[in-house]
């Protein structure tokens, strides 16, 4: 028999084969433990958070009756099918409402929610917001004195804020998340005089103080209510800082609304500040500012433009240059840009860029940026807008329910 010898390759493929057989065996009786640091390890992907979308929306849902707003709302109200509308529309995860008037029972807060947002409106997706926080405001709750100078006790310009009946032009914040209404702060009853610095009015002409001292010992500083509404959303803790301070008109050379405004708009920024404040007192007796480790979100109509109308312009501007307040783009809309032109008037001798403005006030006063939502240094802005679409885009037809419109910003951490 001839014998033939083998290639050497196929001898060390079928060492190798036999090596890789027994190797297998092996690993079938004998699990590898993957550790962190094992190649094979899974890594968790990253995961990019849902921004968080906050608002501030002047709804002009008041009444000059008390109960008024119930009554409106119960009987199905127009205007507000419109701004219920922008709400579905814009979809807002944490919404402050001002000029919502205020009852203890929150029974225009109810109907507001089960009549029109929970209903769609003009097309739009129904909306629920399961938290919501209300409390008394100042405009229309008698002070007991004659504020105004005109021999009467009892008039809405005698009250502590300006109102026909208390809980008018109130406030109403709605939330998708939980409000800590344990930890919220109001400072209804906080007094003017005793803000450091504050600015009490005098008459030009003669420097007479236009309040006696015995009114100006009790004034209130704000006109409705300045609130510190912690929430908690899935990005932690963020204190929503909301108010509405007086319009810096309807007064005399004293400019006491002004005056009032004024000083109303930097109470937030001494909120924000470091420092030891014994004086900053909520209504539940607790003293002093926000810790430098919270996130916050100031919002409201702040009755401020920063470089046009009646307003002291400089605490709106500390505000926004304030360290702890974040820089970003100015919220803006195609509809402001266009109304200033078509409306004229005051606007053509505005020094503010008309797409930054949120309000609609006639000719003679002109547009208005007004209404703000500054979030805190720790957060960050993705995008934000005005609500203010023009003729033909979608929404057009709900804007006239309010000569404001809606300020958003959607967040991340």
């Amino acid at each position: 028999m001839r014998m033939t010898s083998r290639p050497f390759q196929t001898i060390v493929t079928i060492g190798l084969l036999t090596g890789l057989l027994a190797l297998c065996a092996a690993c079938a009786t004998t699990p590898t433990k993957l550790t962190p640091t094992t190649p094979f390890a899974a890594t968790p992907p990253t995961m990019t958070p849902k921004p968080l979308r906050v608002a501030t929306y002047n709804t002009s849902l008041y009444d000059i009756t008390d109960g008024g707003l119930i009554a409106r709302l119960s009987a199905g109200d127009a205007k507000a099918r419109k701004i219920a509308a922008v709400i579905q529309h814009q979809r807002p995860d944490i919404l402050l409402l001002n000029e919502f008037d205020y009852d203890a029972a929150g029974a225009a807060a109810d109907l507001f929610q089960r009549r029109y947002l929970e209903v769609a409106q003009g097309g739009q997706e129904t909306i629920h917001y399961p938290y919501r926080y209300l409390a008394p405001v100042n405009t229309g709750v008698p002070s007991g004195m004659d504020l105004n100078n005109d021999g009467q006790l009892d008039g809405p310009d005698d009250a502590f804020g300006f109102g026909n009946h208390p809980g008018q032009y109130g406030m109403l914040v709605l939330s998708r998340f939980p409000i800590d209404e344990a930890s919220a702060r109001t400072f209804q009853r906080l007094l003017w005089k005793d803000l450091p610095g504050a600015r009490r009015p005098v008459f030009p002409a003669s420097g007479k103080s236009f309040y006696s001292d015995d009114q100006w010992s009790r004034l209130r500083l704000s006109s409705k209510s300045h609130w510190d509404v912690p929430i908690r959303t899935p990005q932690g803790i963020v204190h929503f800082l909301v108010s509405h301070p007086t319009p810096p008109v309807f007064d005399g050379p004293e400019n006491r609304n002004g005056m009032r405004n004024a000083d109303e708009v930097r109470l937030w920024a001494e909120y924000i500040s470091p420092g030891d404040k014994p004086w900053l007192c909520d209504d539940q007796g607790r003293c002093g500012g926000l810790p430098p480790t919270e996130n916050f979100v100031i919002a409201g109509d702040q009755n401020s433009d920063p470089a046009d109308g009646d307003s002291i312009h400089a605490p709106i501007l500390e505000l926004l240059e304030h360290p702890r307040v974040l820089r970003y783009a100015t919220p803006s809309s195609a509809g402001a840009a266009l109304a200033a032109q078509t409306d004229a008037g005051a606007n053509l001798k505005h020094k503010g860029a008309p797409e930054h403005d949120t309000g609609s006030f006639g000719s003679r006063v002109g547009n208005l940026r007004l209404d703000y939502v500054l979030p805190s240094v720790g957060l960050s802005v993705i995008t934000s807008g005005v609500f203010w679409p023009v003729p033909g885009e979608a929404g057009a037809e709900w804007i006239d329910a309010s000569d404001h419109h809606m300020v958003w910003v959607d967040l991340v951490p």
